[in-house]
């Protein structure tokens, strides 16, 4: 018997078959309940722990249909449209999920109908019954008004006017139960009966593609998933080439037979559809996870389904038959990284819009990143671009400017004569400037300060060495505080 706690009392929230026996019922409380049965066994509720378990099973159920969703806290929607012959037929698809389910230690009931309102009532009330079309009034007819999935209030009121069953609130005129009781309780009616449409939304997104393998005998070994993973990616480059598209994220689902089930997703940086390129992200990832997938007493169902596509631009090739795609190596050299050590081990640097140069240039995962592409091949009639040559940048940019001391300068706003970096004196041979960089002011917040103006420098000191500095501030400006100056990058 589970308890939980209702309105500073514990009550019973679920009891099994042998607490039923001695005449136990739900909302009845704990103290009651011992005080009939001294030795009953009570167990604190979980819901956190019992939405995991509804959710495993959901996940089971992908191998029937993949729109699942979760209807409240102790039940399943499937939607089989166009599934049930995979199967053998509704009858024996209903049989195989009450028997595996009943292998698996649960007590479950279902209900098959056209509509979720009418399998709904039929798995509640009946707990095995396929309804055919046209059969939905005669089975909520001699059904309490739960059955029509209304709230308890309503309920309530209804029963109080003497309509107690479904087929009195069906024979009832509309119109004053409209006005009395509201607007959902005809909708509950109109959506069971199949007069209005009631979509299920599945807890997962549906995936576009997907091919998969039942297998007679199950599998353990990873080797094994990875030649299953090629058979399945051949079937799915035959799907993806028919609409000239490209996967760009995959999911291998694994069915164990107990039930489990395990997700391993990667995701590519381009589009991809060749069965081997799809075979060594899985090997990747299937490497890293190991230690963390179970498999128990093996898979017995092994799906492959591509979340996500893009175009496939095809290539020309020379006559060696080889494709000049300098970037598809690395691209491919990145997926495989990622799917081993995560989407956060590969980073690639992105030019951004900003006056400041350590703000100019941010890092985001390579799949994130946009793509190189080639430049517009110009007309021979047309005039040549005009080139402009930007400013001479460090090689090595300090991720935060350093400050640095710099005791004189030739005049206020000039380069310095000579600096003090890192407990260093730096005499200054040659310089080039100033560079006059400001910050962008429609950042600034309201109330705050205006960011000084930067004076950037290239330096050379008395060794060759060459540096990239700037003066923080303006000596000509009575507003603000003294100058500051800063070391921002060396140049090779």
């Amino acid at each position: 018997m589970i308890s939980h706690r209702d309105s500073n009392a514990q009550r019973i929230a679920a009891l099994d078959e042998r607490a039923e026996a001695l005449k136990l019922k739900r909302g009845m409380g704990i103290a009651d309940a011992r005080a009939m049965h001294p030795s009953i066994d009570v167990v604190e509720a979980d819901p956190e722990a019992d939405r995991r378990l509804l959710e495993g099973l959901a996940d089971w159920c992908d191998r029937y249909t993949p729109l699942v969703a979760i209807d409240g806290e102790d039940g399943l929607f499937l939607d089989v449209t166009g599934c049930t012959h995979l199967f053998g037929g509704e009858r024996a698809m209903q049989d195989e999920i009450l028997t595996r389910f009943f292998q698996q230690g649960f007590d479950v009931r279902a209900g098959l109908a056209s509509t979720p309102g009418a399998a709904w009532a039929a798995a509640r009330f009946h707990g095995d019954r396929i309804v055919a079309g046209g059969e939905e009034e005669a089975l909520l007819a001699p059904l309490p008004l739960s059955a029509l999935r209304i709230a308890p209030e309503t309920r309530a009121s209804l029963e109080s006017v003497g309509l107690r069953t479904a087929g009195a609130v069906m024979a009832a005129p509309r119109a004053p139960l409209a006005r009395r009781f509201g607007a959902t309780l005809l909708l509950r009616l109109d959506q069971a009966l199949g007069r209005l449409d009631e979509a299920v939304s599945p807890r997962l997104p549906v995936a576009p593609l997907s091919v998969e393998r039942h297998l007679a005998e199950p599998i353990m070994l990873t080797d094994d998933i990875e030649r299953l993973v090629s058979r399945l990616a051949v079937a799915l480059k035959v799907d993806l080439e028919r609409r000239g598209e490209g996967a760009r994220a995959l999911a291998l689902l694994l069915f164990r037979v107990d039930g489990a089930v395990s997700r391993i997703a990667v995701g590519t940086s381009r589009p991809m559809r060749e069965p081997q390129l799809i075979r060594r992200l899985f090997h990747e990832r299937l490497a890293a996870l190991e230690q963390n997938i179970d498999a128990g007493f093996g898979f017995d169902l092994v799906r492959l389904s591509v979340l996500s596509v893009a175009a496939f631009d095809m290539l020309q090739g020379d006559l060696a038959g080889e494709v000049a795609d300098d970037d598809a190596d690395i691209a491919l050299f990145a997926d495989r990284i990622r799917a081993r050590l995560g989407e956060a081990a590969v980073l690639k640097p992105v030019v951004v819009e900003s006056h400041l140069p350590e703000r100019a240039v941010t890092t985001v995962p390579f799949a994130e990143a946009p793509q190189r592409r080639m430049p517009p091949k110009q007309s021979d009639r047309t005039a040549p671009p005009m080139t402009i040559f930007p400013p001479e940048r460090p090689v090595r940019l300090f991720r935060s400017p350093e400050p640095i001391e710099v005791p004189a300068t030739e005049i206020p706003e000039g380069p310095p004569m000579n600096f003090r970096w890192r407990r260093a004196l730096y005499r200054v041979a040659r310089a080039e400037g100033p560079e006059r960089i400001a910050a962008e002011w429609w950042r600034q917040l309201p109330g705050e300060d205006e960011a000084p103006t930067r004076d950037y420098y290239r330096i050379e000191d008395s060794e060759g060495r060459r540096y990239w500095l700037y003066r923080q501030g303006l000596y000509s400006s009575a507003a603000q505080a003294a100058p500051r100056w800063f070391m921002h990058g060396v140049f090779a």
